[in-house]
Parts: C-alpha cells; structure tokens; sequence
C-alpha cells in the first residue's frame, strides 16, 4: 500500500526522489491537505486566508460548560489538518505560513483533496452542527484490500474486501480448491489484515 508522505518547508525544492507535476497542473489550483502544529488549525486557516490562499477548517461544533456560562465551541473534525486550495507553484507561500508544517503528498508530489470528498466533508459538517450525530472515525478500507473480521460469529475470518451495492462483502478464497465464499458483513466489524 503507498505511503502517504508529506512536503515541509525544509525539504529542498530540486530534491531527488520527487515526481515532477505536469505541467498543465503546475498552475492549476486545486485544494491540498496541509497538516499543521498542534492545536494551530485556526490560526493556520485564519492566517492562510490573510495571504489569499481560499482555506477550509471543517469545525464540529459542541457546547462546552464553564462555571459561568455555555457556549458553543468549533473543534477541528481532522485535528491537526487545514485544506488550502493553491497551485503547486504556490507551495513555498503556503509552507511560509505560520502554522502550517507540511503539505501531504503522496508519491512525491503534493497529493490533491478531490472537489467531490471536500463537498462531502462540508455536507457531513453541516449536518452534525445542524443537530446530526457526530461521525465516527472508522479505519480506511479499500476494496480488494485483504481483511480480517474483528467480532461476531464471524470472528478471525481474514478475506478479502468487495463491495456489492453498497455492501460490505468479504470473500473467502480456498486457493487449493480454486473456489471462494463471500459473507455480508458490517464495514464496522472490518480491520485491515497485518501484512
């Protein structure tokens, strides 16, 4: 599985090792997680936005009690992260920015945040603060990545993630017989398989 890794401001611009960006992506603005120091994401997206860099910092918020009063404070759904919609010629001003630690990449070169997940995170944060349930943080599983199931009858079972509809399946191959089983089960119940 790909490492996910991350572009600091220390990293030397003409490094070996880094994958070049096409060219017609080069000044492309799209939007990028930034992951930035400890408790430092509102600063980070506030002070993004002073440079003209368009930020977002998805806030769940929650009503916090004091001895004197209550009030509703916005905590960070990614602690730790702020997404920055820049050109990759921008990186350095972003990486300038107090607050902001590194650019996520993937392969070498900053890893873009599609329009469509960013659009579901907005959605998701509108919905918890409008009264929703808040989300919980669940293991990032991909199809045909090899499983085992955690509980249940089903228990110690390791296969191999497929989706049918928008259900979770894992498959049981029998290598020798070269036949397979799939069982429906819970993404909940799922954890990726130690390799």
């Amino acid at each position: 599985m790909p490492r996910l890794a991350a572009l600091s401001p220390h990293a030397r611009s003409s490094g070996s090792g880094s994958a070049p960006q096409p060219r017609h992506a080069y000044g492309a603005r799209r939007w990028y997680a930034c992951r930035t120091r400890s408790r430092a994401e509102k600063q980070a997206d506030h002070l993004l936005r002073l440079r003209g860099v368009e930020s977002y910092l998805p806030l769940l918020e929650q009503v916090r009690q004091w001895t004197d009063r209550r009030k509703r404070v916005g905590f960070p759904l990614f602690a730790g992260y702020v997404f920055a919609r820049f050109s990759v010629a921008m990186a350095q001003e972003v990486l300038r920015t107090p607050g902001v630690v590194e650019i996520i990449r993937h392969d070498g070169s900053p890893a873009p945040v599609r329009d469509e997940e960013l659009d579901a995170i907005r959605i998701l944060v509108a919905g918890v603060n409008a009264g929703g349930s808040p989300p919980e943080p669940v293991e990032f599983l991909h199809q045909g990545q090899e499983v085992i199931v955690t509980e249940g009858p089903f228990g110690g079972i390791r296969g191999m993630l497929v989706e049918d509809r928008r259900r979770a399946r894992v498959v049981i191959r029998l290598s020798a017989l070269r036949r397979a089983l799939s069982v429906e089960l819970p993404r909940e119940i799922l954890r990726a398989a130690a390799s």
